[in-house]
């Protein structure tokens, strides 16, 4: 099938504008957690964001690759999440734009790239879904562990390290004050604690 006539290229076109949207909502919640005085929520987003940037650039490429010319505009039709609210309501929302992306849009994506002849664009579509999956993980976990109050606080001892001077405590609670740079324990690294795998 030529590329500039498949279903493919539309689903290029909207999962780069999906991940540009998402990597820019995940820096609108950063900005909330800093003016909540939640630095590690801050942090843990904007890792988030760089992840959703790079697969934007990911189907940007594809997308110059497989184009016979290029497109000055492609029509896409899509709905997207625009969700405002509190940094809790946001956290949820985002966990429900990640599952979808997992488990519904980019997997049929996938299918119709295959079905198309486009073998590396389905690659590329389902390696992306195994980490939006992997990214609702995380955001769940993280949204159950400020939902519970609970977030400092692990059933065994963990190794809770400052993201700011990289003093590591391990115990079954985090330290309120780090004892080597004195920052709140609102600077404790979050990536570990939520780490979960699809």
């Amino acid at each position: 099938m030529n590329f500039d006539d498949s279903q493919t290229k539309i689903n290029l076109a909207r999962a780069f504008s999906a991940e540009c949207q998402d990597g820019a909502r995940y820096q609108f919640i950063s900005q909330k957690a800093v003016s909540e005085g939640k630095q590690n929520v801050s942090t843990f987003f904007k890792s988030l964001a760089k992840n959703e940037m790079a697969h934007a650039k990911t189907f940007w490429t594809l997308m110059s690759q497989h184009l016979s010319k290029p497109q000055r505009n492609i029509e896409i039709k899509a709905g997207y999440p625009f969700e405002d609210g509190s940094l809790m309501e946001m956290i949820k929302s985002a966990s429900s734009t990640e599952k979808s992306e997992n488990s519904t849009i980019y997997p049929s994506f996938a299918k119709i790239a295959e079905d198309e002849g486009f073998k590396d664009v389905a690659e590329k579509f389902k390696l992306v879904a195994l980490v939006e999956g992997n990214h609702f993980l995380q955001i769940e976990a993280l949204y159950n562990k400020l939902k519970s109050d609970c977030l400092y606080e692990n059933g065994t001892p963990y190794e809770w390290k400052c993201d700011n001077c990289g003093h590591t405590h391990t115990d079954k609670k985090a330290f309120e004050t780090c004892p080597l740079c004195e920052l709140t324990k609102d600077y404790i690294n979050l990536t570990e604690l939520v780490n979960t795998k699809a």
